[in-house]
């Protein structure tokens, strides 16, 4: 036995000082070279190694447990603990019911190891049945193992077996942890209130958070747009109760940027002594969530550092806005300065590209995720059937909807618009069956698309069916835009009347757009006098909207109306309205250029104008005469 001592030890000593599992397999095949017995202990460390370091291989430490003579109770749990500490929480239950079969108790920290790698996915009944065995063995009550169970249940998001764990042990009302587990939990299952109830209750019992509970309650605080809580919370450290860190910093400064209190915000940031690219973009995004474009990119230019997620921020705030060629603009600078951009990115990109019909870039950008091997998730194969759809690819977008592996309602609800809004109208309607038939529930922007697609097929009775079924079959009470598709199928049917009654019989105050819809259809049907109370309203309703008055003028000249056309041009000039320029987008190789009504800013203008007035002689040759009378601008 002493021989067998002497031989163990250097290997003892190499294993201790071991940095890889090439190494550990050396060691282990020296022990076999020179004929060392693989005790228990000797085996424990070989297991230790395989299963805690990183890269470990639990399979490997399988091996060796398979060897090891008469295993003890503290080698059955490190295997445990290495299954759970690489997501395999099926071998490692089994290594569990392995153990008892073989008549080894459990000790206290076997149910620690084997619980921490549960998770909804795992399966909730299974969690279940080793609570039973916690009661059975006499481990309810531990610590430990109370703080493994209660993390077991916030991990399969079952809040209220987590809550009985945590109120049935008095242990847990002072151990900080189960109160960080708890106030997390409901924070990830969106229970934010309830979150907030069990920080003041702790409070109440005289409780210290930590850092790791203000900063979960900051993340509640954002969430519900409490600033006064984002101020209790901050209030611990101008006390000086709690020494704040990087993360916390960065927690306050977000919750009272999503408050919309970006002094309070500011006034945190340059308080702070450390700084990183979190608490720059946080910053940013606060001003961007608020529409403040300008301090938004006065913010991100002095940014020392900007990784992808700054970029995109900076980006999608342009998107929002509508600003889709300063968004395109900077995500060429982005290009420049090699930084690699994410889905979140392409997403952003593809929507600007959707909105400016810039096929050739969205196609550039496809490539680009391909070639970079980026994320392409849902949102991605979202927003690339919404481009391909603006850009008019029907069968592009389709074809990248038949190969995506998984969809949301958003992909049906892409779908179903995009169909429309290129008149395809009985396809789209087909596509909304279709996803009914799979059980999936459509929401109010769906029955849009819908409603859309029936407009654009002339779909009267559809229309009003599908309409009626929203909130009959579907609980969808109709919102203004729905009721405007309404007015619009009527309207182009020429069933002005009808049109009318439903705006009348609103329970919603109509907008501009539903009195808009209203108008162009009387200017379709030439009523005159149902398009002057139209008119009226829209009047109303957007008195600078000078598209109102061309709209209304554009109908008296089809009805020749000249002196009520007359006397409508008087009343703008009088006004001081005027129409809104007009513009365009084209798309170049590449580069898309954007072009207004009489705009000469254009480097090339003359030689564009010298064309547009050739084409314009050329058309007049063949009979083309324009009707001056409607140039509003003059």
């Amino acid at each position: 036995m002493l021989v067998s001592t002497m031989k163990t030890g250097p290997l003892l000593d190499l294993i201790s000082i071991c940095k890889s599992m090439d190494q550990l397999k050396q060691i282990h095949l020296q022990a076999f070279v020179r004929g060392v017995s693989l005790d228990s202990f000797l085996c424990f460390k070989l297991i230790i190694f395989c299963c805690t370091q990183n890269p470990g291989n639990v399979d490997y430490a399988r091996q060796v447990f398979d060897k090891t003579p008469e295993p003890k109770v503290f080698i059955w749990n490190m295997m445990i603990k290495g299954y759970s500490h690489t997501s395999r929480a099926e071998c490692a239950v089994s290594m569990y019911v392995e153990m008892l079969r073989r008549d080894m108790k459990p000790d206290n920290y076997t149910f620690p190891f084997l619980l921490k790698g549960f998770t909804k996915r795992v399966g909730l009944e299974c969690g279940k049945g080793i609570h039973c065995h916690v009661c059975k063995f006499g481990f309810a009550c531990n610590p430990s193992v109370e703080t493994s169970l209660i993390h077991m249940y916030v991990l399969c998001e079952i809040m209220n077996d987590a809550r009985v764990v945590f109120d049935t042990c008095l242990k847990s009302n002072t151990i900080i942890w189960n109160w960080n587990i708890m106030i997390a939990g409901y924070n990830r299952s969106r229970l934010f209130h309830e979150s907030r109830k069990l920080f003041y209750e702790m409070e109440k019992r005289r409780i210290m958070p930590t850092c790791v509970t203000l900063v979960s309650m900051l993340s509640v605080y954002s969430k519900l747009k409490d600033t006064n809580g984002c101020k209790h919370v901050h209030g611990y450290i101008l006390d000086g109760k709690i020494e704040p860190n990087l993360v916390l910093n960065n927690a306050l400064v977000d919750a009272y940027a999503a408050c919309g209190e970006m002094d309070a915000a500011l006034a945190v940031f340059k308080n702070m002594k450390t700084t990183d690219v979190i608490s720059w973009t946080v910053i940013l995004s606060g001003f961007v969530n608020l529409g403040k474009l300008d301090l938004a990119r006065e913010f991100f230019d002095q940014m020392p550092v900007k990784d992808s997620v700054s970029w995109t921020a900076m980006i999608d705030g342009y998107v929002k806005q509508n600003k889709f060629k300063e968004a395109l603009m900077l995500f060429k600078n982005m290009q420049d300065a090699k930084v690699k951009p994410d889905e979140f990115t392409m997403v952003s990109i593809l929507t600007a590209c959707a909105n400016m019909g810039a096929l050739e870039l969205g196609e550039w950008v496809k490539v680009c995720i391909d070639k970079n091997k980026i994320k392409n998730d849902v949102f991605v194969g979202n927003a690339l059937i919404d481009m391909y759809f603006k850009c008019g690819e029907v069968g592009k977008a389709v074809d990248v909807f038949k190969k995506m592996p998984k969809r949301d309602k958003f992909t049906w609800t892409a779908i179903i618009v995009g169909y429309a809004i290129n008149g395809f109208g009985n396809e789209a309607i087909n596509m909304f069956n279709e996803m009914l038939n799979g059980s999936i529930k459509p929401d109010q922007v769906c029955y849009l698309g819908v409603l859309c697609a029936c407009t654009h097929a002339g779909m009267v009775d559809e229309g009003r069916k599908f309409f009626a079924e929203m909130s009959i079959r579907h609980g969808i009470e109709p919102e203004v835009e729905h009721y405007g598709c309404m007015v619009d199928i009527l309207g182009r049917a020429g069933l002005l009347a009808q049109a009318y009654d439903l705006i009348n019989s609103m329970p919603i105050r109509p907008n501009s757009v539903v009195w808009r819809a209203l108008l162009g259809a009387c200017g379709i049907h030439k009523d005159v006098d149902l398009a002057e109370i139209a008119a009226k309203k829209l009047v109303e309703l957007e008195p600078e909207n000078g598209g109102v008055y061309v709209l209304l003028c554009n109908i008296y000249a089809a009805c020749n109306r000249w002196d009520d056309l007359h006397e409508l041009r008087t009343i703008m000039r009088i006004r001081g309205v005027t129409k809104i320029p007009g513009s365009s987008c084209i798309e170049i190789y590449g580069t898309v250029y954007e072009f207004v009504a009489r705009d000469r800013s254009h480097f090339r203008s003359d030689e564009i104008y010298s064309t547009v007035e050739m084409i314009t002689e050329d058309l007049r040759v063949f009979g083309y005469a324009p009707e001056a009378f409607l140039d509003i601008g003059d």
